[in-house]
């Protein structure tokens, strides 16, 4: 058996962040990453839009609020500091009709109280910003961006490994035993001693709760986000990040338009259900992912308040004019052949068993472990706050300065 000080399952974003801040704090302790997968930032960490979040939308008060601002610029630090690229290409979050400005001026409200640069601009400065975006108003974030977060995790893997750590790819976590002054954990890639746990295990974060026998406080829902990009000759349609005003009888945020930091402009995502974990396809179908979902008391309490919205996201994606329509409500030159078929994302969804959202990050803790329950967006973003968080729980602990 071989071992470890501290043991982290998850080579998405997050474990990588916090086996960095690990590192730099704590640099005689000894890190073992296991992934499941045969390459680090294969599921949620490689499959997103790459946008550096400005903390508007979130709750103030809340882990994702605190943690978003002085996040966002840390990730700009190691940016620097490592030659990734990104580009702060600002954001507008638009008002299509006067039905909307309401909810914009909270959204913008939010923003103040959270410490964003932004405003509220009235439809002759939005087109200086964005000309054929619609709206009669709308609030400007110059501050937001746009990177490549699988090169983050990319470099931060780099890191780790020159510094002697150890990444266990292909290493899937099949059991997990908490003993008074060691954690043993079994993989597909053989057995693990580690003084101490922490898991970071995204769209199986559960799982990995439930093989520390524990009960998890909100089980994962899947639910698939499909893309589309922009082609060449409509790329000029967008300039930088077009959002809506999100719909407060609707649980995610809707379809908007994200310029890439490789070039090219994505647009979506819709939220579908899921039929499996890792169900980036319409047509996957794992029958434990299906059956844990619709066993769920959560999901079935969400499927019966958001039936109707389901069916429409369902609709819009098998049914592409449907998905056109939806984004000519921002922008209204889209037309069907503007678009071609870019990689899905599959969120991965804490919900509650009340079938509510979990809209903050959760961890479960116990003497040698730290799970990281939820991490919804902006995760990416305050990876390396979140990091540094979980390394505050962990020095916390009796025993793990010794």
């Amino acid at each position: 058996m071989q071992k470890c000080d501290v043991a982290i399952v998850g080579g998405g974003i997050v474990g990588l962040a916090t086996a960095f801040e690990l590192m730099q704090r704590f640099p005689k302790k000894r890190i073992v990453i296991l992934e499941k997968e045969s390459q680090i930032a294969m599921h949620q960490s490689g499959h997103n839009s790459g946008v550096l979040h400005s903390g508007i939308y979130y709750k103030p008060g809340t882990y994702r609020a605190k943690n978003c601002r002085d996040a966002k610029l840390a990730m700009q630090k190691f940016c620097d500091e490592e030659g990734i690229p990104y580009e702060l290409c600002g954001k507008v979050i638009v008002a299509t009709d006067d039905s909307e400005t309401e909810r914009l001026q909270d959204i913008y409200e939010r923003g103040i109280a959270n410490g964003v640069n932004c405003e509220i601009i009235d439809r002759s400065r939005l087109l200086e910003i964005e000309p054929h975006a619609a709206g009669v108003r709308a609030i400007h974030v110059p501050e937001a961006g746009i990177v490549d977060y699988r090169l983050v995790c990319e470099r931060l893997a780099k890191r780790l490994t020159e510094a002697g750590h150890r990444i266990w790819l292909n290493a899937e976590v099949t059991a997990i035993r908490q003993e008074p002054s060691q954690v043993i954990i079994v993989s597909s890639q053989g057995e693990l001693s580690a003084d101490f746990l922490v898991t970071c295990g995204g769209l199986w974060a559960d799982r990995l709760i439930s093989l520390s026998h524990q009960r998890p406080e909100a089980p994962i829902v899947p639910f698939r986000g499909e893309y589309f990009y922009l082609t060449p000759d409509a790329e000029h349609l967008c300039r930088g990040l077009i959002y809506p005003v999100p719909d407060p009888k609707f649980p995610f945020l809707g379809v908007h338009f994200t310029k890439t930091i490789h070039g090219g402009v994505e647009c979506g995502p819709n939220a579908v259900f899921a039929f499996a974990r890792d169900g980036y396809r319409k047509v996957d179908v794992r029958l434990r992912d299906l059956s844990q979902s619709l066993s769920h008391i959560g999901f079935l309490k969400l499927a019966a308040r958001n039936w109707k919205a389901g069916l429409d996201e369902m609709w819009r994606s098998w049914n592409k004019s449907a998905f056109v329509t939806a984004l000519q409500k921002l922008i209204p030159d889209i037309q069907k052949e503007h678009l071609i078929a870019a990689p899905a994302g599959v969120r991965a969804q804490a919900l509650g068993r009340d079938g509510m959202l979990l809209d903050d990050f959760l961890f479960q803790e116990s003497d040698r472990i730290v799970h990281v329950g939820n991490a919804p967006s902006p995760a990416a973003t305050s990876s390396l706050n979140i990091g540094r968080l979980i390394v505050d729980k962990l020095s916390s602990k009796n025993a793990f300065s010794t």
